[in-house]
């Protein structure tokens, strides 16, 4: 008998690869739900409402709080993010296991709303390796990059938290772990 899939949420500092284990999982092409966050920031060139974002206005967005709508929301400078509670539900009550990536506010935000959710930390293979993902970038100004460094280390100090670790030392072997950890091993991955 199959287990009851459930929420899957995926945090980790910035620098440790988020995007890249994601796209990598998306490309092995599981039956999972990727949630789509709700922002009240402006679309940039390319992105599309409902694909990238779902973009509402700042009382829209208020009005989903109010409402209950919403399993996490932040503000990040200056525009607020969220997950909208319902596309996860509907799957998870379809039998179709969901995944959110946010931030660790966030993740504690659904472990309160969603007990039984599995909240996954990504990690780097050690301290080193992210300081020199995030100053290797060298398009962010050295005081951004200081108090990315700063929100990490807090970030990572929080992994007792979490049920589950995945290292991203490989990016392929990363999200082979978190398939893995989202809707079981999968043969021949």
């Amino acid at each position: 008998m199959r287990a009851r899939p459930r929420l899957t949420v995926l945090s980790g500092p910035s620098g440790v690869g988020k995007s890249s284990v994601l796209a990598e999982l998306r490309r092995m092409g599981p039956d999972i739900h990727f949630s789509v966050s709700v922002t009240t920031r402006k679309p940039r060139p390319g992105e599309v409402d409902g694909v990238h974002y779902h973009f509402v206005d700042l009382p829209e967005f208020h009005k989903m709080v109010a409402n209950g709508e919403l399993l996490e929301h932040a503000e990040f400078a200056g525009n607020h993010y969220g997950t909208p509670r319902e596309p996860v539900e509907r799957a998870l009550a379809a039998g179709t296991p969901s995944l959110l990536e946010i931030e660790l506010q966030g993740a504690r935000q659904v472990r309160a709303a969603m007990p039984e959710a599995r909240l996954v930390m990504l990690a780097p293979p050690s301290w080193g390796v992210l300081v020199d993902r995030l100053t290797g970038r060298g398009t962010e100004d050295p005081a951004v990059v200081a108090r990315r460094l700063e929100i990490a280390r807090e970030e990572l100090a929080a992994e007792p938290e979490f049920d589950e670790v995945v290292v991203n030392a490989d990016v392929r072997s990363a999200a082979t772990g978190l398939l893995n950890l989202v809707v079981g091993p999968v043969p021949g991955a």
